[in-house]
């Protein structure tokens, strides 16, 4: 039995963010490895752009940070310079700009800091467990998925308990733009000119930030300067800051980044544990552990692509990228590359060796959570073995509508307690 199998007839349109409300279309993934690895792909709504699929050359690519820029955006959409200045974050610049803001919060969620939360997520999942298995049939997306990232994040962060829903809200407003089950300003649906300026061309950003600009002032009233938020505002070496625009892009990216991502791995990985039931007997001997997050975490590739655009030309495969060309790196293509994983349709929790590139692997922007999403999703795993017999589908999974999030928004779950 397959976890899930893609319908897509071999053709989908990738520019599409109806497509994936399907799920990302693989067969389309293959063809393009087998046949055109480095594709000139259309796009209705701009320019269009090279789509590359294969495992090798993106981790390739994305290492040649001197060819493949992250300073001109990392979506598939279009912007302005004026647009691209207001709303990037430190994920759309190079180095050494890149790095010189990384460097003020990477201790923050460096491995061994990141340890240290081992047995307050245990906490934290053993209330969001408890209270979602009380009943028989649930979401797991929304009772599992949807709680635990948030409420771990609001801890890192020192944000109010009773503001983390809002949050939620808010940054699922800002990251699934394009899906109306989250926001009432769907980005392709409507004339969104009006909130260019803000993150994710989102009104939500813009709230985000008001929010975040009272809250730093109420923590300096109470004299509180620890913490993310605090040394994000800290002088470089330099003694230079962050302005007030980067600040507010800085805490809407962790909002829905840190939220979101880790929040769709958790939902793959109870889907695949739902078709594949050799995965909990597996769970339960707890012999998988040092293996299974990053395997849950290739499953899931909640990023689909990042961009990079061609500072210079480049050759590829009897293809010419040329200066100023956008680039796609699927990394949903390249997590199930034949040629990086074997049987890469299954989940395989003793998978060795996983060079995955859900995490932007090989370059320097390798996500900054890494640490904190392998954590939550091993912990939370553990957990949720020990407490079921059986676990099953209880109805049709849904699928965010968004080419650049891939995540299973609905997930409809009956499960029998040990």
């Amino acid at each position: 039995m397959t976890v899930w199998t893609p319908t897509d007839d071999g053709f989908a349109d990738l520019s599409s963010h109806d497509t994936f409300e399907q799920g990302a279309p693989h067969n389309t993934f293959k063809r393009l490895r087998d046949e055109d690895p480095v594709s000139w792909t259309d796009y209705a709504d701009g320019e269009n752009y090279w789509s590359i699929t294969r495992h090798a050359d993106m981790m390739e690519m994305n290492r040649n940070t001197s060819v493949f820029s992250s300073a001109r955006g990392i979506r598939m959409e279009d912007q302005s310079y004026e647009e691209y200045l207001a709303r990037r974050t430190f994920q759309e610049t190079d180095a050494p700009e890149h790095m010189r803001t990384r460097i003020k919060v990477a201790k923050a969620f460096s491995k061994p800091v990141i340890a240290k939360f081992d047995e307050e997520i245990g906490l934290l999942c053993d209330e969001i467990l408890e209270e979602a298995l009380s009943v028989d049939s649930f979401d797991a997306t929304k009772t599992i998925a949807r709680e635990l990232p948030m409420r771990m994040l609001g801890r890192i962060l020192g944000l109010p308990e009773k503001d983390l829903p809002w949050l939620v809200e808010k940054g699922d407003a800002l990251i699934a733009n394009t899906d109306p089950d989250f926001t009432d300003h769907v980005l392709d649906k409507m004339k969104t000119d009006e909130f260019r300026m803000m993150p994710f061309n989102s009104p939500a950003g813009a709230e985000l930030f008001l929010y975040a600009k009272d809250l730093m002032k109420q923590k300096e009233a109470a004299g509180d300067t620890e913490g993310v938020l605090h040394m994000i505002l800290q002088p470089d070496k330099d003694g230079n800051t962050i302005t007030e625009e980067e600040f507010r892009n800085f805490f809407c990216l962790l909002v829905a980044a840190g939220n979101d991502t880790t929040r769709y791995s958790i939902a793959a990985g109870i889907q695949a544990m739902c078709h594949q039931p050799e995965l909990l007997a597996q769970m339960q001997t707890g012999d998988i552990w040092s293996t299974a997050p990053d395997e849950i975490i290739r499953w899931a590739t909640p990023a689909l692509y990042f961009r990079r655009t061609a500072m210079q030309d480049y050759e590829a495969h009897g293809k010419t990228i040329r200066e100023g060309d956008k680039v796609l790196f699927w990394w949903s293509s390249g997590n199930r590359d034949e040629t990086a994983f074997d049987d890469p349709m299954r989940v395989n929790l003793l998978r060795e060796n996983n060079r995955h590139v859900s995490f932007g692997q090989g370059g320097p922007h390798v996500c900054l959570g890494m640490w904190l999403a392998r954590l939550e999703v091993r912990v939370l795993f553990q957990k949720l073995a020990k407490r079921l017999s059986h676990i099953e589908a209880d109805g049709e999974h849904k699928f965010l509508r968004s080419n650049f999030v891939g995540g299973i928004k609905s997930l409809p779950v009956r499960i029998k307690r040990a």
